[in-house]
């Protein structure tokens, strides 16, 4: 892109199954990656549906080439990071409730092979486990990597740290439930990737979506990690203009901040209230530096940031 006023589509494809919502992607080491996931969220697939993992030659953006669609049962990939060699997955299986922690291997994208996984106790429906709240609360939204630990949000499970040390084998370092009384799902679990204060942080962004009863907008959350099996929270970050203690609409409060972290100023989707830029440099008090609101689209009534990347 030479010139961004002149930006053009060099390729569009269009998903080649039927009940899928294809949202994420992901670009590393020359491959493309979408997922497949079943556009009901919850409950089971439509008919035809195939969810999973498509994987693209994108040497040649203009050509782009399919190499493997990785299929999976249930629901299909919700969402994932991938570092360029492995790909870490919010996937389904059949036999487990909501989506779980897969590790893919593309070393040869041609023929991924999973190397592990891990689920929340009470996941494993097969396995005689019993779920210890209702099951569309009970699923892994995607995990991120930090050094040899994985850092998941596991919506109304709260969220873990995994060391995946032994990536055949990952284990829980630490797990926060996320009951009442929070009413919305826990979404981003954003290691910092340099000490601040001392501190090895990680934010966690919950999703402005699903709430369990009335709230105010969803906020993101500042953790003191240092102790990585008793995390604490000492920050936390809302909008100014924004009323946190009245129940408001969805898709008002936070979404996703960008998983890729060279400072302080984290951009941020915010939902219909756009990108903001946020500055943890002082990770208790978290101060909003900028911010981009568009207008909305046509036939919209607000505008709506999902992700920044």
């Amino acid at each position: 892109m030479k010139d961004k006023k002149t930006s053009r589509i060099l390729k569009q494809m269009e998903c080649a199954h039927n009940n899928v919502h294809a949202q994420k992607v992901r670009v590393a080491n020359g491959l493309m990656l979408t997922n497949y996931k079943s556009i009901g969220y919850m409950g089971e697939p439509q008919s035809g549906f195939r969810g999973g993992l498509n994987i693209f030659d994108i040497s040649h953006p203009s050509e782009p080439k399919h190499i493997h669609f990785w299929e999976t049962g249930g629901q299909g990939v919700r969402r994932f990071t991938f570092n360029g060699r492995y790909a870490y997955l919010a996937g389904s299986d059949t036999g487990y409730i909501g989506h779980i922690v897969i590790i893919l291997d593309l070393d040869d994208p041609a023929k991924p092979q999973e190397v592990g996984r891990v689920s929340r106790p009470g996941q494993w429906e097969a396995g005689g486990e019993e779920p210890d709240m209702p099951l569309a609360h009970l699923r892994c939204h995607h995990p991120i990597r930090g050094n040899d630990r994985l850092y998941v949000g596991y919506w109304y499970a709260g969220w873990a740290i995994l060391d995946i040390t032994d990536m055949t084998n990952p284990t829980c370092v630490s797990r926060q439930e996320w009951k009442p009384p929070y009413g919305h799902p826990a979404q981003t679990t954003l290691p910092i990737p340099f000490k601040l204060k001392g501190m090895d942080i990680m934010l966690m962004a919950d999703e402005d979506v699903a709430k369990k009863e009335p709230a105010g907008p969803a906020f993101m959350w500042v953790y003191d990690i240092t102790d990585e099996v008793n995390p604490r929270v000492i920050g936390s970050f809302q909008l100014d203009h924004l009323d946190s203690g009245t129940p408001a609409p969805a898709m008002t409060g936070s979404h996703q901040p960008a998983e890729i972290v060279p400072g302080t100023a984290i951009p941020v989707a915010w939902f219909n209230n756009g990108l903001r830029i946020v500055d943890i440099a002082n990770p208790h008090a978290p101060r909003e530096t900028a911010f981009y609101v568009p207008d909305p689209p046509e036939g919209a009534e607000r505008p709506l940031a999902n992700d920044v990347y």
